[in-house]
This record gives C-alpha cells, sequence and structure tokens, in this order.
C-alpha cells in the first residue's frame, strides 16, 4: 500500500481558526507517519458558526453549524478529506459521506479559566462566567446557581483574552483546545466529571470522506482508534436516543473499565436550563456493541424525567459549542 500512497496526493477541509488548523495538521501527520510517501494539502472554509461569531449558538442553532461548508466541498470533490471536532457532527450524516477514522482521544474534561486565579467556588458573589454552550451553562448554575452566565463566542485566543477582562470573572473551555495548542498554563482549575459532564465526543476528532472512496478508507485505517471510537459512539448514542441532535444540556462520557478493557462505562447526563433539575444515569456494557449501551442510557434517562427538560425532543439540533 506504500507503493500506491506514493502516488496520491490528499486534500484536506479545515475550519480557518487556529485550532481547527492545528488539528488537522495532526491528522496529516498521523496520516504521513503511517504513510511516509503520501502528499498532503489544506484547504480552509469559513462556516456559518465562523462568520457569525458574535450571535450566541443557541440563537443561531441548525444542523452542520460548523459543518456543512466542508462537507459540500468533500462531496463536489474539491477535498477528500474533512477534518472536524466530533461533537460538531451531527448525529445523522447525510449525502453519501462517512466517518472514516476517529484518532486517539485527547482530554474530554472541561477547564476554567479566570483572572481572579481562584476555583469557581472561590469566586465571590454573583461572579460572572462566561460560555456560549448550555450543557456548560446548566451545570454551572448547579454549582453556583448565583452565578451570571454571559455568552462567550470567538476562537480560542479571543476567548482566552476575554478571560482577561473585567467583563467575566472566569470562562468555561474545553481542555482539548488548549492542550492542543500547549496552552495548558491559562487552566485556573479542571472540572472533574462530577462537577462537569462533557459533551459527547468532546475531544475526539473526525476524519470525514466519501463512503464510495475506497483509498481513502484505506489510507485512514492505521490512524483509527478503536477504544475512542466506542467511546465516543456510545456518547453519540446516548445523544441519539434523547432525539437527535441536541440543543439542550445534555453530556455523555465512556471509557473502558481500568479492570476489564473489554468493558465499557458510560455516564450521562440531562439537566433543566436553569441547572436545578439534573436526571443522571451510569451504566455499563460490551466495548464491542457500545449503541446499545448509549441507546440503553438514554431509555433510562427518559424513563427519569429526562423526557420533560426535552421540549423539543426530535427536533433538536447540535450546538455544542468549543
Amino acid at each position: 500500500m506504500a507503493a500506491h500512497a506514493a502516488k496520491i496526493t490528499l486534500t484536506l477541509g479545515t475550519r480557518p481558526s487556529l485550532l481547527a488548523r492545528r488539528q488537522t495538521e495532526m491528522v496529516a501527520q498521523l496520516l504521513q507517519a503511517a504513510w511516509p510517501e503520501l502528499s498532503i494539502v489544506t484547504r480552509v472554509y469559513a462556516t456559518r458558526g465562523d462568520r457569525e461569531a458574535q450571535r450566541s449558538l443557541p440563537e443561531i442553532g441548525g444542523k452542520g453549524l460548523f459543518t456543512a461548508e466542508i462537507e459540500a466541498a468533500l462531496r463536489s470533490g474539491e477535498i477528500d478529506l474533512a477534518v472536524h471536532s466530533l461533537k460538531d457532527l451531527p448525529i445523522s450524516m447525510e449525502g453519501g459521506l462517512v466517518i472514516g477514522a476517529v484518532p486517539r482521544r485527547a482530554p474530554a474534561y472541561d477547564v476554567f479559566i479566570s483572572r481572579h486565579r481562584v476555583e469557581l467556588k472561590a469566586l465571590p458573589p454573583a461572579p460572572r462566567i462566561g460560555t456560549s454552550s448550555l450543557r456548560r451553562a446548566a451545570q454551572l448554575r448547579a454549582l453556583r446557581p448565583d452565578a451570571e452566565i454571559i455568552n462567550l463566542r470567538g476562537n480560542l485566543d479571543t476567548r482566552l483574552h476575554k478571560a482577561t477582562t473585567p467583563d467575566y470573572d472566569g470562562v468555561v473551555i474545553a481542555a482539548a483546545g488548549l492542550v492542543r495548542l500547549g496552552l495548558e498554563a491559562h487552566a485556573t482549575h479542571p472540572f472533574s466529571h462530577e462537577e462537569m459532564l462533557p459533551a459527547p465526543a468532546q475531544g475526539a476528532l473526525a476524519v470525514q470522506c466519501r463512503a464510495d472512496d475506497t483509498v481513502a478508507l484505506r489510507l485512514l485505517h492505521p490512524i483509527h482508534h478503536t477504544p475512542t471510537w466506542a467511546a465516543v459512539t456510545a456518547e453519540r448514542a446516548f445523544l441519539s436516543g434523547l432525539g437527535g441532535g441536541c440543543a439542550a444540556p445534555v453530556a455523555a462520557y465512556a471509557e473502558p473499565c481500568a479492570a476489564n478493557p473489554s468493558i465499557l462505562w458510560l455516564r450521562g447526563m440531562v439537566a433543566s436550563l436553569d441547572g436545578q433539575q439534573i436526571v443522571r444515569v451510569a451504566g455499563e456494557g460490551d466495548i464491542s456493541q457500545p449503541q446499545e449501551l448509549g441507546y440503553r442510557l438514554a431509555e433510562e434517562a427518559l424513563a427519569r424525567g429526562a423526557a420533560e427538560l426535552l421540549p423539543t425532543r426530535g427536533r433538536m439540533a447540535v450546538t455544542s459549542g468549543t
């Protein structure tokens, strides 16, 4: 296959932010480590989510907020692969596209960043906390009911700068972006999963390709990480079982059991917008059947009252934020 790869040039599509470019660079490096003679070029596409960076994610809404333009380029043949943050991909994939590989996951937890250099619980009354995510906002309100949640959009550099201004006492950001850009020192406090459960597939990348592109699928095979794939499949099945991609406060995180890697452990959460009602579920299943585990816990959550917290169930779209 290496001899064939020497004759191939792959074009990768990505968003314009520094983080998106870095993630695409990481995928390119994995591919070239597996196929040293492979040639790779990158094309950049601004998505609707990039262009409307001043509006809140729930306000914009809609499927494919950070992916539609790149997926269109993939379908048309302008590019061969699209690199996405997996949590931004809608649950249902249309138009002959598939996820060809999910590389090893970065840390999935969220971090708190504060110019005061103290944890969330140590901030003075009525702190102003920045996030564009309903999931994070609900869990913040559960931890600090007195917090004022302020919309926080923009690329990672922009959000880190905003965190230093008097407009915010703190902001919440995914750890994965900081790690990938070598900016971990900005974090004040990493949230435990008990404090703040991440979005389904947070920290994972998806490399998308055309379903009939057998060459791309073969080239992607060596960079696919099966344990990560199983975990994010269970998490996305939990989200799907609640009614599809979701703009409500929904969280999920799965990982292989340390004592028995053939068992997958999944935690899920559905919250009210104000964080005062939270349904939590947890369970385990065979790592070879992650969808079954995710759907089973979604049904359990619905039976325990989650349906009442999802007023638009069945019509929801992914707006998980970064």
